[in-house]
């Protein structure tokens, strides 16, 4: 390890002791002793890094958090998100959420402006994706069985996704298809870095015994088919995700010896962020074999 490898292994340690206590707010003096450094320069050290200060980057990261709640856990009031962010009152959360995101709460809630919200993010998200990589798990062939799944297909603007997904929720609360009893998948058609914003494909999907009835929300069914599978386990921010899909076809692929298989890559949603801490997030990557 690099003397530049060992400094940026101490920071390491900050990200994951606060992603370790989402719930705490722990002082730059608290933090500079778990990187090692004196409380008196942590703060700039940690800014001349990473863009912004640790204090800046801990409520953007709960607000984040509290972003994704709004728009996909409609069941938890807003004064409980807010508490739960770390903020003593409703008005309080609402001004710092409109300050960083354009709208307030409720108006996300509603509608949430996404664009806006990947442009607040990208700098935390930057800073995630490089900064928060678990260790590299084992590439397994599987027999993946039949399964039939039910789909909202996205058609457009990968940033707009969250629309689909928020959608896609509504159907399966309807049909009563909770995710701890009805596996979640993404079938990934194309590269968002290499596909037209307007042309890209990504099919939101949910595990079903019987068949998708009729319904205003465009829900159809469709099937991942029976096959031997690659597949990886990331965990982690769904940012790094496409490292892990680099490192199936990349660097696993032309090794392996393997032929693919004509079906889409997917993914299987195993634990999702906000439900638990964003490092602690789990999707199975799958590549089809032949």
């Amino acid at each position: 390890m690099t003397t530049a490898d060992h400094y940026l292994a101490r920071f390491q340690k900050v990200f994951e002791y606060i992603d370790a206590r989402p719930d705490e707010t722990p002082t730059v003096a608290e933090l500079a002793g778990v990187a090692g450094f004196s409380k008196y320069h942590f703060h700039r050290q940690f800014a001349a890094l990473f863009g912004f200060g640790v204090v800046g980057y801990i409520r953007l990261l709960r607000l984040k958090r509290a972003s994704l709640q709004l728009a996909f856990r409609d069941a938890s009031p807003v004064i409980d998100i807010a508490l739960d962010t770390g903020y003593e009152s409703p008005e309080a959360f609402a001004r710092a959420f409109k300050s960083r995101f354009g709208q307030t709460p409720s108006d996300f809630r509603d509608a949430p402006d996404w664009p806006q919200w990947y442009e607040t993010c990208k700098s935390l998200n930057e800073i995630r994706k490089t900064q928060m990589n678990q260790p590299a798990q084992e590439i397994e062939i599987v027999n993946f069985p039949e399964t039939r799944i039910a789909v909202l297909e996205h058609r457009g603007d990968p940033r707009l996704i969250g629309d689909t997904v928020r959608k896609f929720i509504e159907w399966r609360k309807e049909n009563k298809l909770h995710p701890s009893r009805s596996a979640t998948f993404n079938l990934l058609y194309d590269d968002p870095a290499e596909t037209a914003p307007e042309d890209y494909r990504f099919d939101v999907c949910a595990a079903i015994d019987r068949p998708v009835a009729e319904n205003g929300f465009g829900v159809v069914e469709k099937v991942i088919p029976a096959g031997r599978c690659a597949v990886l386990r990331h965990v982690g921010t769904s940012e790094a995700i496409g490292e892990t899909v680099s490192r199936l076809y990349f660097e696993w692929l032309p090794q392996s010896g393997e032929t693919l298989r004509d079906f889409p890559m997917f993914f299987q949603r195993v634990a999702f962020f906000p439900d638990v801490p964003e490092h602690e997030a789990v999707t199975d990557v799958f590549l089809p074999l032949a």
